[in-house]
């Protein structure tokens, strides 16, 4: 390994920003919205939550027991994945050991059915959250990509001596395809 590469099949001198957001102090923002909205939402769902659900009719309690079990489920998924980024920033883990292991938390198939029939049914509080919650896991999915993407996807290289193409790999390399 030379010290222009970092890994086999890299591009030389790709830049890793995915590495430095993640142990910066926009990631402890992340971190701490992500954990206040847990707390927020099991205070919620266990008393304003609680008594809302009690006053709707049938069909829409049925759709707020889903959208509950969704949001918690949504919720705890990315709380973990949350916790696992921690422990590898505070050394307490590897970023391959948390890779192994965030391959448990599942961050894309956890979906609502907002503007569904009953959505408009649901209490604001709980549409709110659900909202939030979907916010904050596209965020997440969109570090998480930039972490943990395959290293076997490497920017195409360049097949000529062109300046522009290669700094255009290079940005690719460090943020994905773009256009």
């Amino acid at each position: 390994m030379t010290e222009d590469t970092k890994k086999a099949g890299e591009p030389v001198g790709a830049v890793h920003i995915a590495h430095h957001l993640a142990s910066s102090d926009s990631f402890q923002t992340l971190f701490q919205e992500g954990m206040s909205l847990v707390e927020e939402t099991a205070m919620y769902l266990d008393g304003d939550g609680r008594e809302e659900a009690k006053q709707l009719p049938r069909p829409a309690s049925l759709a707020y027991a889903t959208e509950s079990m969704r949001l918690t489920t949504r919720l705890m998924q990315l709380a973990s994945w949350l916790l696992l980024q921690r422990a590898v920033n505070e050394g307490e883990m590897s970023r391959e050991q948390a890779g192994s292991e965030k391959n448990k938390v599942r961050l894309d198939k956890l979906s609502s059915a907002t503007g569904g029939p009953s959505w408009s049914d649901l209490p604001e509080s709980l549409r709110a959250l659900i909202e939030r919650s979907t916010r904050l896991q596209e965020r997440i999915v969109h570090l998480d990509t930039m972490l943990y993407r395959k290293s076997e996807e490497p920017a195409e290289e360049a097949t000529n001596d062109n300046p522009v193409a290669s700094q255009l790999n290079k940005l690719h390399a460090a943020f994905g395809k773009f256009g």
